[in-house]
């Protein structure tokens, strides 16, 4: 890492700590032993980049340490409102420590002083010693530090690169002269994330004037008679708090601490020490990596132990396409053999004993399937042209009944000959007495669907059955070999390629495909005997082979009937959508007085407020832009005219460009319809998902979003769009797991539930009920689930803080059975670790317990949430299925072609739709037995809207 710069990195830990912990929380990195390495991850990854792609020549990473700190004792107010360290986060500490040492940095931390002062003191000193340094943290305060060779480097987020801040680009953040003039900043706003008070009445903006006009705090102090009204009042009044505010906000840079150049000088990693922490956490794929990028940098002395191929035990590191080293070696390299990792001392490698076959002739073919029609079940897999079923070809089929053996039947080309082969393999897979274990399964049997082969009897997806045990992790198979088989899959780049120079899995040479596509059958019987097992455990059995698999054949189906659109219809949507965009941009230009770009967030910020001047108040971002979000602005609409225009011109443009554009060219060239895609295993909830397009996500609650449905219509003139709607589902199911007296008699009477809740809380006679009442308790109604407070009430009803208390209060005394089902269902979470529906599909909470009150209580919400969301999810499902089955043994012509949460759309044929009517409603009705009426309405018509 010798460099001839001399470049330092000093990194602030605990703010890339907190910031990589944070930015994971709803959607944490779990291993297979349950520990959150989200912060550990997070902090790898700024550490690794930085030390890849800046190439620091000197390094060091600065902690907090116990010990009363200068500031506590100035203020004890001082950080007095952050949260105590979640759990987790402090589970995560000693293996950033050791990470740390790994990498040969060293670790700073003075007691008395924080990160910030060791960082300001290091940097300074290296300034004197001719060192560029960069203080790598995302916290503001160390612009004040900042001079030509000290720079901010804020790390890189969500997708957007580093940033490198020096003396121009503090100073334009903050509209100051010099960045020492952000300490002034600073003591006039404060700082809410350390409890800094500042003067009150100030913000940043304001604050950003003062100092430029009078330089420093404590000249504005001296000149506060020129100042106006109650500003003049604060500044006066709260002199003393400015200053000390200022002083807790300036960065000590004398800590008795020793800059010591060659202790900072970057070093070689202990590569042996990190592979033996990254095989620990599991972080596989990153070791990897850092093998790559290491290999041949550094010799390791200890000899790697033997493994055998899916064991977890090694702390080596599972090896790309099952390569295990038994002897000691120094040097890595990438070979030239698909992918595999090899070792310098050839003889010292050698690879898990596998047998995988190669099928080409016909005689081989049928003693394949003669061996397999023997099997109580076998795994099976397919190879395809591309990802799009209905536009890709077969390229081969692979098939496993035993771990490291597998077989691979390449297809040909031509469709005719492809055709033929499959017709021998035709009795394998429609016999109904074995079982078919695969992985993302519904893939494969749509695919083979389209050479008119069914798949029949029971299934097993391996990807299904790691959705119901871990819902909020992935689910392919990569990760899964990783995880449980300590296995590194052949990467599919390996063999297509990747970007322009991709290639089809067909212009690959057979004997590597062979490889790729028997591996994929191996590994995932190995993930069957793995995961099989763990259903039972998790009790998730009944869940799993009554719902999830059953529905893998209806799901598929549902995407072959495909949907049809009038795209037509939609171009002449989106011609009138054209127009409507053009006038209100006339508009918006006419109320702003100038033209603008409206999609640029910048631009329109500094056109509402600093031209218009709507919100004297309005925040900026992090990046210093205004914020112009629709949640902003939608609060902003009463204040101006424009705000409404802008709104309408981004939902008219977003649903021309997302849907009214875009669907006609995802028609299908063959049938001419839509096909979209379910999946079963994205949401935590468990309920579907769709994408290519996503047809759940077309808005209805909007007229001119409503007209988009209209484009949806029936396949052929012999055909009618049916639509079934769950009328309120969720309230009905927490009316049955509550067993609330008072919502059960509503539902049992057949009341308006919104009228009947608006009676109770605002105590009047449901047939007094205003339309202002009953929205506002339809607000309440679905809200209080969601964990909705009086503020979120209050945003959206347009109430104040104190109203939309008072109605909650109200709520919680005439439905005290909800308020009880709430506290049983968060203390059950807290006793399980997770929620469950009443099905016994389980969402793991494992923050429930945490000391963070943020992130506990998103889990809480869950914890009320998860079990209603989930079991309305498991009764359609349960409805589609029955609903299945009855049209396949009626043989009926009526086609179920989409499900959009708790509705259902049927192509019905009209000679059948009575017919088809008394099916849905019997199966949608009885799909999940409650303690209440379950409603269902349905309509028909020539469109989708007017069946809606």
């Amino acid at each position: 890492m010798e460099t001839t710069e001399k470049k330092l990195f000093l990194l602030d830990a605990y703010a890339l700590i907190y910031r990589a912990f944070f930015a994971m929380s709803k959607n944490p990195r779990l291993n297979s032993k349950g520990v959150n390495t989200s912060a550990v991850m997070g902090f790898l990854n700024s550490l690794y980049e930085i030390l890849q792609k800046e190439k620091p020549s000197h390094i060091g990473v600065a902690f907090d340490v116990a010990g009363t700190a200068q500031r506590q004792a100035e203020y004890s107010e001082y950080k007095a409102n952050r949260e105590k360290m979640p759990d987790d986060l402090r589970d995560a500490i000693p293996y950033i420590i050791r990470l740390i040492e790994g990498f040969n940095i060293p670790v700073y931390g003075v007691e008395g002083y924080e990160a910030d002062d060791v960082i300001g003191t290091l940097a300074k000193k290296a300034e004197q010693q001719g060192f560029t340094t960069y203080m790598m943290t995302p916290d503001k305060d160390f612009g004040q530090l900042v001079t030509d060779k000290i720079l901010l480097y804020k790390p890189a987020k969500f997708g957007e690169p580093a940033q490198v801040w020096g003396p121009k680009e503090v100073c334009e953040r903050y509209g100051i002269k010099e960045p020492k003039q952000l300490i002034d900043i600073l003591g006039l706003w404060g700082d809410a994330s350390d409890n800094i008070p500042g003067i009150p009445g100030i913000g940043e903006k304001t604050a950003a004037i003062l100092v430029g006009k009078y330089g420093s705090v404590e000249n504005l102090i001296a000149h506060a008679d020129e100042l106006k009204g109650k500003q003049k009042e604060n500044v006066i009044n709260f002199a003393e708090q400015g200053l000390m505010s200022k002083s807790l906000a300036t960065i000590n840079l004398e800590v008795p601490v020793k800059f010591d150049e060659e202790e900072l000088r970057a070093k070689e990693p202990d590569v042996p020490a990190l592979m033996a922490l990254f095989e620990e956490l599991e972080f596989r794929t990153f070791a990897k990596r850092f093998l790559e990028d290491y290999k041949g940098k550094q010799g390791v002395d200890s000899p790697l132990p033997t493994a055998q191929r899916g064991e977890s035990e090694s702390p080596l590191p599972p090896l790309k396409g099952g390569q295990i080293p038994t002897g000691e070696y120094d040097l890595f390299h990438q070979g030239d053999n698909g992918g595999l990792l090899e070792f310098s001392d050839k003889d010292s490698a050698k690879t898990v004993s596998h047998d995988y076959k190669l099928v080409e002739n016909d005689s081989d073919i049928k003693a394949l399937v003669d061996l397999l029609s023997k099997q109580k079940q076998f795994v099976f897999d397919s190879e395809t042209t591309n990802i799009d079923v209905y536009s890709a070809e077969l390229v081969g089929l692979s098939f496993a009944i035993k771990a490291h053996e597998a077989w691979y039947l390449s297809m040909p080309a031509e469709h005719e000959a492809c055709q033929k082969k499959l017709e021998l393999l035709r009795p394998l897979f429609e016999n109904e007495s074995i079982l078919k274990i695969g992985q993302n399964l519904k893939y494969d049997i749509s695919m083979l669907a389209q050479y008119g082969i069914s798949v029949k009897g029971p299934l097993f997806d391996t990807m299904l059955a790691h959705y119901l045990l871990e819902p909020e992790q992935r689910h392919n198979m990569d990760y899964l070999a990783e995880v449980y088989l300590n296995y590194l899959t052949i990467p599919i780049e390996d063999l297509i390629g990747k970007g322009r120079m991709q290639k089809t899995m067909r212009e690959v040479p057979v004997e590597l495909v062979k490889e790729y596509a028997a591996e994929d059958a191996d590994i995932t019987l190995q993930l069957y005997e793995k995961l099989l097992p763990l259903l039972k455990e998790n009790g998730v059995e009944k869940l799993f082979y009554e719902i999830e698999m059953p529905l893998v054949p209806v799901l598929s189906r549902m995407e072959a009937n495909g949907v049809r659109i009038d795209t037509e219809n939609l171009q002449q949507i989106s011609d009138a959508f054209g127009v409507e965009i053009h006038k209100i941009e006339e508009e918006i230009y006419k109320a702003a007085g100038m033209p603008f770009n409206i999609a640029s967030p910048k631009q329109l910020g500094e056109v509402l407020f600093e031209k218009l001047h709507i919100d004297e108040k309005a925040k900026k971002t992090k990046t210093g832009q205004y914020a112009t979000g629709e949640d902003v602005l939608q609060k902003l609409s009463h204040k101006h005219p424009i705000i409404q225009m802008i709104l309408d011109y981004r939902s008219f443009t977003k649903l021309k460009s997302t849907y009214l554009d875009a669907l006609p060219a995802l028609v299908n060239p063959k049938d001419g319809l839509i096909h979209t895609s379910y999946n079963q295993a994205v949401t935590a909830t468990g309920r579907l998902s769709s994408n290519n397009p996503n047809l759940q996500n077309i808005p209805v609650r909007t007229e001119k979003g409503r007209e988009i449905r209209r484009a949806f219509v029936p396949r052929s003139p012999e055909y009618t769009l049916l639509a079934a709607d769950y009328s309120q589902i969720e309230l009905r199911i927490i009316a049955h797991l509550s067993q609330d007296p008072a919502m059960v008699n509503d539902f049992n009477l057949g009341h308006d539930i919104h009228a009947a809740t608006a009676a109770k809380v605002f105590h009047v006679p449901m047939d007094q009920v205003t339309k202002e009442q009953r929205s506002r308790a339809k607000a309440v109604n679905f809200g209080i689930i969601y964990g909705m407070s009086a503020f979120g009430l209050a945003e959206r009803m347009e109430l104040s803080r104190s109203e939309a208390a008072d109605i909650i209060k109200k709520y919680f005394e005439e439905y005290a059975g909800i308020k009880e089902y709430m506290n049983r269902s968060i203390a059950l979470a807290r006793e399980r670790g997770y929620a469950e529906t009443i099905l016994g599909r389980r969402r793991y909470l494992r923050d429930i317990n945490g000391a963070n009150s943020v992130v506990r209580g998103f889990a809480e919400r869950n914890a009320i949430n998860a079990p209603i969301q989930g079991s309305s999810a498991d009764m359609i499902k349960i409805a589609m299925i029955g609903i299945h089955e009855e049209l396949e043994r009626l043989k009926m012509q009526s086609k179920m072609i989409l499900q959009v949460h708790d509705e259902l759309v049927f192509d019905a044929h009209l000679d059948e739709l009575d017919t088809l009517k008394a099916i849905v409603q019997d199966k949608m009705v009885n799909a999940l037995p409650l303690s209440v009426p379950v409603l269902v309405e349905m309509n028909t018509g020539a469109n989708w809207l007017e069946a809606h």
